[in-house]
């Protein structure tokens, strides 16, 4: 199996994307290549620890990639949260705040039964806000979140402080 420095040393800085001034951390390679996908996805399963998970709550849209891959290895359903009107079903809804402005994201009212184990997965931990929406969501419904788990934290945007969660979890670190 790979590590996570191997992980590391696939993922390509872009500057200036998608806007001036921002080191864009692209995942690209690692999804490309079968033995990196495969390995970030038992690194991010191996984040839940002994703990058995009902579901694998993944953020969108790149988030649905990991989440969806450990929900399938450690046998737990997957939920999607989406950004507001994808959802074809009724939804609880909970807006968060952006550099420059407001979002909401969904999830289906009945996509977790109260007291289910959750572990949440995104491919990336900025500022935090659209991990802490989905936390909100989850809330409300009643789930017991385990953990929260990222395949990179850019941690001097200081995002796992609006997370409020103690089992947050970064396999990369930057």
């Amino acid at each position: 199996m790979s590590t996570a420095a191997e992980l590391d040393s696939n993922i390509r800085d872009v500057p200036d994307f998608p806007k001036p001034g921002i080191l864009f951390k692209d995942i690209t390679p690692i999804l490309g290549d079968p033995k990196l996908f495969k390995t970030s996805i038992q690194l991010l399963a191996e984040t839940a620890g002994d703990t058995q998970i009902d579901k694998v709550v993944g953020i969108d849209a790149r988030g649905f990639i990991f989440a969806a891959g450990v929900a399938h290895l450690i046998g737990a359903g997957f939920v999607p949260v989406r950004k507001k009107g994808k959802l074809p079903w009724t939804t609880h809804q909970m807006a968060y705040s952006l550099e420059y402005g407001e979002d909401i994201v969904e999830i289906h009212s009945d996509a977790v039964k109260p007291g289910e184990k959750i572990l949440l997965v995104d491919d990336l931990l900025a500022t935090g806000g659209t991990a802490a929406a989905a936390t909100k969501l989850l809330k409300a419904l009643d789930a017991d979140i385990v953990g929260i788990s990222f395949l990179i934290e850019l941690e001097a945007l200081n995002g796992r402080k609006n997370l409020e969660h103690p089992h947050v979890h970064s396999i990369l670190k930057y």
